[in-house]
């Protein structure tokens, strides 16, 4: 890896005091978990993904919905954080990191230790489920077996609204609660560091464009270009976790 990029990104770091970073897929990659949306590769290119709509008007749809989720690909619930989660929490430690938002919905950064209220998850996550009406938490060890009995999710036991993963799906409107949090973060930021997003799903990746054109500095660490590339103060087409792991080093935090 080119050490110019490493003591840049070093550099950015250590000049910053309200640092954000904006997570994608490519974060998680690395910990085994595929990607949705790679060219060719992703999940959705191979299976069509259910729309919320369908979701909540078809009883079928729902069915499917949580067939696939308790009999489809399970890396997602056997991943673990990996270096870059980890780079992510040693600068939240060390005071430099404001906080994450991140279209993750793997529940990895609270695995790594970040706590609850330092990430912003706009898509949602996969880790539980929650009903659409009034809210309240599901585990989906529970559900599992429930579908395992009788074949189906059942209402809400208190108020019987429809059970659905807390992940957000095409169509549904996004969380109003995190994209204000996501706001307020990027407003105060001096510093976005991209990890793994290819910046083309909206209005997510409005984030990183907005503090590059008010003039505040943005990194991208991603293994293929971006659409954001031109406008951003570093760029490094280069494995998060080995580049985080380094830039840690450079800082002289961590365990490396």
């Amino acid at each position: 890896m080119h050490t110019q990029l490493i003591d840049s990104l070093a550099q950015l770091i250590d000049q910053s005091n309200r640092l954000v970073f904006f997570t994608g897929a490519g974060i998680s990659t690395e910990s085994g978990i595929p990607d949705f949306r790679s060219p060719g590769t992703g999940i959705w290119n191979k299976i069509k993904p259910i729309e919320f709509s369908d979701f909540v008007n078809s009883a079928d749809a729902r069915a499917e919905s949580w067939k696939r989720k308790f009999s489809g690909d399970n890396s997602m619930a056997e991943a673990h954080p990996n270096k870059g989660h980890m780079a992510v929490l040693e600068l939240i430690k060390a005071g430099k990191c404001t906080g994450v938002i991140t279209q993750n919905v793997d529940n990895l950064h609270q695995m790594s230790g970040v706590g609850d209220a330092d990430v912003v998850e706009l898509h949602g996550n996969a880790s539980y489920a929650s009903c659409l009406n009034c809210g309240h938490r599901y585990e989906l060890a529970d559900l599992k077996q429930q579908h395992e009995l009788d074949g189906q999710v059942a209402a809400c036991n208190k108020c019987g609204g429809l059970i659905k993963t807390a992940t957000i799906s095409f169509g549904q409107a996004m969380p109003e609660a995190a994209m204000q949090r996501a706001t307020e973060l990027v407003d105060q930021c001096d510093l976005m560091i991209v990890l793994g997003s290819s910046l083309t799903v909206y209005p997510a990746a409005a984030f990183p464009e907005h503090v590059a054109q008010r003039g505040d500095a943005l990194a991208i660490v991603n293994q293929q270009p971006t659409s954001l590339d031109s406008l951003a103060d570093l760029v490094i087409h280069e494995p998060i976790g080995t580049t985080l792991t380094a830039v840690l080093h450079k800082l002289g935090l961590g365990d490396s």
